[in-house]
């Protein structure tokens, strides 16, 4: 077994199957014992990688972008898993319908704990001929601390991902928007050096491999398969909320049914970066991903 340390970005319902990847056997199946490293905060995988605390990591091809931007270390993604936006616009049902236009009228809570959420939101409302500067918005809470200030009619919509849209409905809010309407957005795959793709290509390609059959799980396999299997990772969950939780992600397309980036999905990333001001420039596609074999 070829041993590989695997930094958690941080511990999420929409990050499901890389648990079940674990749960199910897959990585040990592909001839890996990984394990899993713990990063400091979130978006603390690639420093990991870096600082050699990990061999590999998953989380946004936004921190390669930014890398990449900034000219510091290269870094590489391969083997996306995340291929669409998993957080929600919640809040109470409108009474004329609600569309991205509404929020030029409503009071915003927007989520702090990572950038890329809001990064991709200002988007769709510039496409929109939207100015995003000119929605209330609250920037500095968390998601828990959104969804009881929206109880609190302090705020009228909260950006939140899994398990909080579905607390929201539990407490009679909506699913105003489901942001992963906006089409393919390259949201979480593996990252790794370039050096350590050439040293562990062979590890890291059974690690796609691995990923590959959990795709294929999850193409033949229930919401409630799912959350059986990656219970113990999400020990505060109840059951059925996990399980509602992976059947709106599941029917909403969040994840990957294959591991190759998507082009067209890492475009529209990179041009959500670049309008934000999180990049300055929108990064060249083949010099930031690795298609490895299946």
């Amino acid at each position: 077994m070829i041993k590989l340390r695997l930094a958690e970005n941080f511990r999420a319902v929409f990050y499901a199957p890389f648990y079940a990847t674990l749960a199910l056997g897959h990585f040990a199946g592909e001839g890996l014992d990984v394990s899993l490293v713990t990063s400091a905060a979130p978006g603390g995988g690639p420093a990991d990688v870096l600082e050699g605390r990990a061999d590999v990591t998953w989380g946004g091809p936004m921190r390669v972008m930014k890398y990449r931007d900034e000219g510091g270390p290269d870094l590489l993604c391969f083997c996306e898993v995340v291929r669409r936006d998993p957080f929600y616009l919640v809040g109470k049902p409108a009474a004329g319908g609600f569309d991205l236009q509404s929020l030029s009228r409503l009071r915003l809570g927007s989520v702090s704990e990572v950038p890329t959420p809001w990064l991709c939101l200002q988007q769709d409302l510039r496409d929109l001929d939207m100015d995003p500067a000119g929605v209330s918005r609250v920037a500095d809470r968390t998601m828990g601390d959104n969804l009881a200030a929206l109880r609190r009619g302090e705020i009228d919509v909260a950006q939140v991902f899994e398990p909080f849209a579905e607390q929201a409905l539990s407490a009679g809010f909506v699913i105003l928007h489901a942001q992963a309407s906006r089409g393919p957005t390259s949201y979480t795959t593996f990252t790794a050096t370039p050096e350590g793709l050439h040293r562990r290509r062979d590890a890291f390609t059974s690690m796609t491999k691995a990923a590959a059959r959990t795709q294929a799980w999850l193409a033949v396999n229930s919401a409630d398969d799912l959350a059986r299997a990656v219970a113990s990772f999400f020990p505060t969950i109840p059951a059925d909320v996990l399980a509602r939780s992976f059947a709106r992600y599941m029917q909403a397309g969040v994840w990957a049914d294959d591991t190759g980036v998507s082009r067209e999905g890492f475009a529209r990333l990179a041009e959500s970066l670049r309008s934000g001001s999180f990049i300055n420039a929108l990064p060249a596609y083949d010099a930031c991903v690795v298609n490895l074999p299946v």
